[in-house]
């Protein structure tokens, strides 16, 4: 795998993560390690993201963390692909065309940013899914399949930041466009669901309010 950024490792905390102030601690009990980690992680803007990146060592930890994903067969059915910076220029160009397509009247301007979005996070991830149906053919469905791909995403991230790193998740309708398939060399069955963009963070981003589990939880 390519470097994309060659720096040295960032300390991570002696024990667990700090946890967030616009976080109320439940009924004043201290959080766990895991819980400070899913409940303090947000989405930061690809704007936002900036130097320093993860490293290829703690790179290697996020991975970790993603191969602990439920993965039913045990199909690895998703794969990751590092676009290193040599790559990005090619992946705009590709964003652009895409646009091109989509909409032939698209302005100079409006293909420079379609462009631009290819190198806003210094680490850039496009994550794969494998649905080739003839994997696991009637015993696992592809909505299981993406199902691990989601929680390889999520656990990938969630180590991102307890390494002291923040995270975006994009997408867009530019991500299934042949131009795009094509660059990142996609197979028949496979689908690029989103770009992990991983970075530190420039500017701080106010927290969103999470849903209550009122909210989505009911009884049968």
């Amino acid at each position: 795998m390519s470097t994309e950024v060659l720096l040295p490792d960032r300390t991570p905390p002696a024990r667990g993560i700090p946890p967030d102030p616009a976080l109320p601690e439940p009924c004043g009990a201290r959080l766990t390690e895991v819980e400070q980690a899913i409940e303090g992680r947000r989405t930061s803007s690809p704007r936002r993201l900036g130097l320093p990146a993860p490293s290829d060592a703690q790179l290697d930890r996020m991975l970790r963390a993603a191969a602990a994903a439920p993965d039913h067969g045990q199909l690895l059915p998703w794969r990751f692909l590092r676009i290193g910076a040599q790559r990005r220029e090619a992946l705009g160009g590709a964003f652009a065309q895409a646009l091109r397509e989509r909409d032939p009247l698209a302005t100079s301007d409006q293909c420079a940013q379609a462009r631009a979005k290819a190198h806003n996070a210094p680490l850039l991830i496009a994550a794969i899914a494998r649905l080739n149906p003839g994997e696991g053919a009637g015993v696992v469905h592809g909505w299981e399949k993406l199902v691990s791909l989601g929680c390889a995403i999520q656990n990938l991230l969630l180590a991102a930041h307890s390494l002291g790193f923040q995270s975006a998740l994009t997408s867009g309708r530019a991500i299934d466009a042949a131009p795009v398939r094509a660059l990142l060399r996609l197979a028949r069955h496979e689908r690029a669901v989103c770009f992990i963009n991983l970075g530190t963070e420039t500017a701080p981003r106010k927290a969103r309010m999470r849903p209550a589990p009122s909210s989505f939880v009911s009884d049968l």
